[in-house]
């Protein structure tokens, strides 16, 4: 007697869409192209009258005033970053110094051309919510000029019935404060730059004099320090050597950054757009997760790609409440291409993540430490004619009674992506179990039309009681939602 084939199953599409908004716009720093040009725009401010200073500044501020919160504070700190072109020691009338700020200001809209590649997550605040009902945060990839990519933040719900309702966001964009003063641990930051394979004897002279907790403010005062320091004879170091070796550890610490957002902003308030120069392309597609700590606290991540315009590092982000950040630097041979994403608890004691670092299959991989990778195995190849392209995860593993549940995107013929399923062992997620043969969802007439035609698209699902909640991508320009039963996919594994 032969066993009978699953049938398919396909997610219903439930909405609402968010299609990208222009009209939202932060403040953001603004720099001409050379030094020459900025200080030639400080001279032209400075040698204004003050009444004409006074007029252009009350029309500056009539224009754009109500636009954004604090915008005397951000033309204040503009005018102190480029302070240091005006010649002599003048003094600078407070009016003067706000209109030198907003020369060296611009709006931006960082979600005028694409607004998609969502991941979804249990809100930290699930106070006040009916019977049934889940808050959630809904992180997007939200693409504006030069095809930048940030990440942006929704709130909504969804109530006992899985619907979806999303609050409204607010008119404008807010970019959160650097923190400070940041701590490194010293014996970390040694072995990332042993895996850089920048770690040689001008390294260990610079760690030796800092604490084993450090500061960036420390680091800068160290490290010119050294360097002057050191011998140029040195047969040991060369100055390239000691120079190439310095450039690392700069940009190492300035890759680990924190950044906090007002307790007060909104979470549809909230971006976090590119600040250092290996993201300075874009923070791409990130893959949130509510990972449960050994203690039984949860501490959000997501890995994200940051891109530089032309290489991709995989990159990790760790949060408390969605409005302190943590930046930081992914390590090890297996840091590489696409598509990295926890899973939301370890596994026989040991960090596990998905990964696809060839390109082409998806793979598997566990380490004891959260910023170092190694050794992926092979977990999944292409299979079906509309994955025969490539692979690739679509978000973290969901843990189900029945095992893993993995949500993967699969690429076929006119490079059209669809999103499918395949189940991992609980305890052995190494062994996939089950494997959807059909797509989950692929691009309708409606969807296929955007920046990339013919994909369909997610960096991460919600499981709600027994309903799987799917937020998608429509071709690289906009995001809508689907559902679709827990038990209806598990029994149409193969």
């Amino acid at each position: 007697m032969t066993t009978p084939t699953p049938s398919a199953v396909h997610a219903k599409r439930i909405g609402p869409t968010l299609v990208p908004n222009r009209s939202r716009v932060l403040m953001r720093p603004f720099r001409p192209t050379t030094d020459a040009i900025a200080r030639r725009i400080v001279t032209q401010v400075m040698a204004l009258s003050e009444a004409e200073v006074a007029r252009l500044l009350d029309s500056v501020m009539a224009e754009f005033g109500d636009r954004h919160p604090a915008v005397e504070e951000f033309f204040q700190n503009r005018f102190h970053k480029v302070r240091y072109l005006i010649a002599g020691r003048r003094k600078v009338s407070s009016k003067r110094q706000l209109l030198i700020g907003a020369y060296f200001t611009h709006e931006y809209s960082p979600e005028s051309a694409a607004l998609f590649n969502p991941s979804i997550v249990p809100h930290p605040d699930q106070t006040g919510l009916s019977k049934g009902a889940l808050r959630f945060i809904l992180s997007l990839r939200a693409t504006g000029e030069g095809h930048i990519s940030s990440i942006t933040f929704r709130m909504g719900f969804v109530s006992a019935r899985h619907e979806i309702s999303l609050t409204p966001p607010v008119p404008f964009a807010t970019e959160p404060d650097q923190v400070p003063n940041v701590a490194y641990d010293k014996p970390l930051f040694a072995r990332k730059l042993q895996e850089l394979g920048v770690q040689n004897k001008f390294c260990r002279q610079v760690l030796e004099q800092l604490n084993d907790s450090f500061t960036m403010k420390e680091l800068r005062r160290v490290l010119p320090a050294e360097r002057l320091h050191m011998d140029a004879s040195d047969a040991e170091v060369s100055d390239a050597a000691a120079d190439r070796a310095a450039r690392g550890i700069r940009l190492l610490a300035e890759s680990n950054y924190e950044v906090r957002f007002a307790p007060d902003t909104q979470v549809s308030q909230r971006v976090l757009f590119p600040s250092t120069a290996s993201q300075s392309n874009g923070i791409e597609d990130a893959r949130f997760v509510r990972f449960q700590n050994d203690d039984g606290s949860f501490t959000y991540y997501a890995t994200y790609t940051a891109y530089d315009g032309k290489i991709i590092l995989p990159q990790l982000l760790e949060t408390p409440d969605f409005l302190h950040f943590k930046f930081i630097t992914l390590n090890g041979p297996a840091v590489q291409n696409k598509g990295m994403a926890l899973f939301p608890r370890k596994i026989n004691g040991h960090y596990a993540m998905l990964s696809r670092q060839d390109d082409e299959n998806i793979l598997i991989m566990f380490s004891d430490n959260i910023h170092f990778w190694a050794e992926p195995k092979l977990l999944l190849s292409p299979a079906q004619p509309w994955e025969f392209i490539k692979m690739g995860n679509c978000g973290s593993p969901i843990e189900t009674e029945a095992g893993w549940l993995v949500l993967s995107h699969g690429v076929g013929a006119m490079r059209k992506y669809c999103l499918g399923a395949f189940l991992l062992d609980r305890d052995d997620p190494t062994k996939v179990i089950g494997r959807l043969r059909e797509p989950l969802l692929s691009p309708n007439a409606a969807e296929r039309e955007g920046y990339v035609p013919n994909v369909v698209y997610t960096c991460g699902a919600l499981l709600h009681g027994r309903e799987l909640v799917i937020p998608y991508a429509m071709s690289d320009y906009a995001t809508s939602f689907a559902t679709v039963p827990l038990d209806e996919v598990l029994a149409a594994m193969e």
